[in-house]
């Protein structure tokens, strides 16, 4: 083929591999536009129609729709302001698959119904602005209107889920199951009571130093002896309690009294709420964090020993104590 010679459909059939019905398609629709028709009135067309041919087949190809190659044949439109835009909807599509995939994977090993499949869908395909929204409204109801020096933003942000744009099974999993979690009105409260004990913890006593809340103390004290089999209703556990709650009573100023320990003893039960420990577990699947501690374990021993009445446990003594939500009573 030369520049100056005219080529009829068969021609550039054979040369570019397309059907002579694809070719008069492209032609009908002013894609590749003969250059000349032959006496009897059949098409002409010029080597251009070659190039052209083969960037249409690849575009097509790439699933772009007819109207814009036109327009890149055309030269109306530049190929990379095309091939941008198409690979942006191709990321976006990719994203949809793979999160459809990663329902139905979760369906089918969940065993769901058509009700909490539905479910599923429609809160694995929520966008990231709706995500944040829905869990925003849950953090607002835990933390809003509380004492900021209590160190809420940062606690905030360190429960915020982050699934990524192309979710495993797993994690399409475990955000439906911490989005139904987080709608829970029941958890909104436990989580709300969790978060003002925190508060008053971090109000009362010296508030210029740094100081670690009773759930740690409970873990350094009482983990060790629920790792050693201490029976929690044996004498043995008494030195544990008595020391906790002399550690509590230093640390926030109040009397190591049977006031302070039914308060310490409503602060953990209130933390020990197994929906708390199960949020935190979705969340790490979530966002692709080691699985954290489960306290669960160490408060459970520690609330067995201080309501067995250790060292003077809750029901015996002065109760004179004082409001954790700042001053003596």
């Amino acid at each position: 083929m030369d520049g100056d010679t005219l080529y009829s459909i068969g021609d550039l059939a054979r040369r570019t591999g397309l059907t002579v019905k694809a070719i008069r398609f492209y032609s009908d629709r002013g894609i590749v536009p003969p250059t000349d028709r032959s006496p009897a009135g059949y098409r002409l067309y010029g080597i251009d129609a070659v190039a052209r041919l083969d960037l249409v087949r690849t575009l097509r190809d790439l699933g772009l729709d007819l109207p814009t190659i036109r327009r890149v044949v055309d030269r109306e439109i530049s190929l990379p302001e095309v091939a941008a835009a198409h690979a942006e909807a191709l990321a976006v599509r990719i994203r949809t698959l793979r999160l459809r995939r990663a329902v139905l994977t979760a369906v089918a090993r969940r065993g769901s119904t058509p009700e909490e499949m539905d479910l599923m869908h429609k809160l694995a395909k929520l966008s990231e602005d709706e995500r944040r929204r829905l869990i925003g409204d849950f953090l607002d109801t835990a933390f809003d209107d509380l004492d900021d020096t209590a160190g809420f933003e940062g606690i905030r942000r360190s429960m915020t889920p982050e699934l990524p744009d192309n979710p495993e099974a797993e994690q399409v999993e475990a955000w439906v199951e911490l989005a139904e979690l987080s709608q829970d009105p029941d958890f909104r409260a436990v989580m709300r009571r969790t978060a003002e004990h925190h508060a008053a913890e971090r109000a009362q006593g010296d508030t210029t130093t740094l100081r670690r809340d009773s759930a740690a103390m409970v873990r350094d004290q009482a983990g060790p002896a629920l790792g050693a089999g201490v029976d929690p209703a044996s004498p043995q556990a008494g030195p544990i309690v008595a020391a906790v709650t002399a550690q509590y009573a230093h640390v926030f100023g109040c009397p190591d009294d049977a006031g302070l320990r039914d308060r310490l003893l409503t602060r953990l039960e209130t933390a020990n709420d197994p929906r708390r420990d199960q949020y935190l577990q979705l969340l790490a699947v979530i966002n692709g964090w080691p699985a954290p501690e489960s306290l669960a374990p160490v408060f459970d021993w520690f609330i067995r020993a201080l309501r067995g009445g250790g060292a003077g446990g809750p029901g015996r003594g002065s109760r004179a104590g004082c409001d954790l939500r700042g001053g003596a009573r």
